[in-house]
């Protein structure tokens, strides 16, 4: 039992900078999500888990037409994160999304910017590559997410020109 709880507290620093670090790319996947001008792409799926975590628990987890992202506890009482992203083929305001959003997420990640190396906690042994059709999936089978809707707020860029025609 004290083996057990040693290991806990030793991972207690390094789930606690993954969390952390979950969060930073969760509000930046959403901030990037709020430039899209059409409501329907700024719909997601979301589920949070408040109880303590535990083996199997999804934590967190957003579901949108063209970004994934999840929070959950592996088999060895760490906490790992899950990504996808829509295959989008043309080079338009979706694929620079679903780029800053990969970026993101190994920026954030990065043995570089955090105290605790947490490089390992980027999972890729599945990965979702046709986040529109999970999201249409789990808008039909919704057990344990709640619809949301990200506030549209234009780029920097697209409120000058919008003040510009004002």
């Amino acid at each position: 039992m004290k083996q057990q709880q040693q290991v806990n507290q030793n991972q207690l620093p390094y789930n606690k900078v993954v969390k952390e670090c979950y969060y930073h790319i969760y509000k930046n996947a959403k901030h990037l999500l709020s430039t899209l001008e059409r409501d329907e792409m700024r719909y997601s799926l979301e589920r949070e888990d408040k109880t303590a975590p535990k083996v199997g628990t999804i934590i967190h987890e957003i579901i949108n037409p063209l970004l994934y992202l999840r929070l959950e506890c592996h088999p060895t009482n760490v906490l790992a994160i899950h990504y996808g992203f829509e295959q989008v083929l043309a080079i338009n305001q979706y694929s620079k999304i679903t780029s800053a959003f990969i970026r993101s997420i190994y920026k954030y990640t990065s043995k570089d910017a955090t105290e605790v190396n947490i490089e390992d906690s980027i999972r890729t042994d599945w990965c979702i590559n046709t986040c529109s059709e999970m999201y249409e999936y789990m808008e039909e089978k919704n057990k344990h997410h709640s619809f949301k809707l990200i506030k549209y707020k234009p780029t920097t860029i697209r409120r000058k020109q919008m003040q510009a025609v004002a």
